[in-house]
């Protein structure tokens, strides 16, 4: 492989990006600092077909990297959405399809002097979904096509429940019945608002057994992110098996609320996969 393509692609993850610190949540100068680190030392981002592309082993210039996002926080627009447009990045957003809803598009700190919506800490944020307000929380459309529009974000599924069916049906049997219907209406949400559906879902909370994935391949769905550390290296283009129909599981490196060093310092490992591994076992 050229020294101009990468050995391997860091897939990072984060949830909120938020003035409300608490779990699964960094801060808006750090997360904008992060950026403008990436930016600076090189690094550009690439969505999932190429992420795809590069898994079936095509090649992808060096220090490529993609961004997520899960669940579809609001927060994600009023400070992640203008901190990505500055440096022309895009992310993937893993919407749980059935929380969206409704209305205008609200400020974000673009808008200079604009009075920026209350954002929920994350255990306020999940108290609120379950009371059925999750317009508190959560994107809404108009919010999504802007982003879509703006280049900033794809979106892709991350069910149309985020229930774990695993805990809450009675048998394995009801467990498939129910993911399969979770994952069909996922499906028909996004095609229906967003006009397409991809074959790239993340899995609720990281979780997945046999079932899940047999479910999920049967529904159409082929690149699994999970919360399993790593990096990501791409297939052998000889191989047999690196068709655009073969599975394919998406490890993920979980961004905390610090500062760029600790970004640049994990990103230096994991763009390296005999160091990403060694490190991996290391921590284990």
């Amino acid at each position: 492989m050229s020294r101009s393509n990468a050995r391997a692609v860091p897939v990072l993850m984060y949830h909120h990006i938020s003035t409300s610190p608490g779990m699964i949540t960094v801060n808006p100068e750090h997360f904008t600092a992060q950026m403008d680190y990436l930016a600076e030392a090189g690094y550009r981002t690439i969505g999932s077909a190429q992420l795809a592309a590069f898994l079936r082993g095509e090649d992808v210039p060096a220090k490529s990297i993609v961004i997520t996002f899960d669940d579809g926080y609001l927060d994600n627009w009023v400070h992640a959405h203008p901190a990505l447009a500055k440096h022309d990045f895009t992310a993937l957003c893993f919407l749980v399809s059935s929380w969206p809803g409704e209305g205008l598009v609200r400020p974000n700190a673009s808008h200079a002097g604009a009075t920026l919506p209350p954002l929920l800490d994350h255990h306020a944020g999940e108290r609120a979904i379950e009371n059925g307000r999750t317009d508190d929380v959560i994107l809404r459309w108009s919010e999504i096509e802007a982003m879509r529009e703006a280049g900033t974000f794809e979106f892709h599924s991350h069910t149309h429940s985020h229930v774990r069916w695993d805990r809450v049906a009675g048998s394995s049997g009801e467990k498939r019945e129910r993911l399969q219907e979770d994952l069909s209406a996922a499906r028909l949400a996004l095609r229906t608002r967003l006009g397409e559906v991809s074959d790239h879902l993340c899995w609720p909370q990281g979780y997945y057994d046999d079932d899940y994935r047999e479910i999920a391949l049967g529904a159409g769905f082929r690149h699994f992110y999970t919360c399993d550390a790593g990096t990501n290296v791409g297939a052998n283009p000889l191989d047999r098996n690196a068709s655009a129909d073969a599975e394919r599981s998406i490890n993920r490196l979980e961004v905390r609320d610090r500062p760029a060093s600790w970004l640049a310092s994990r990103l230096w490992v994991h763009t390296r996969p005999a160091i990403s591994r060694a490190y991996l076992s290391i921590k284990r």
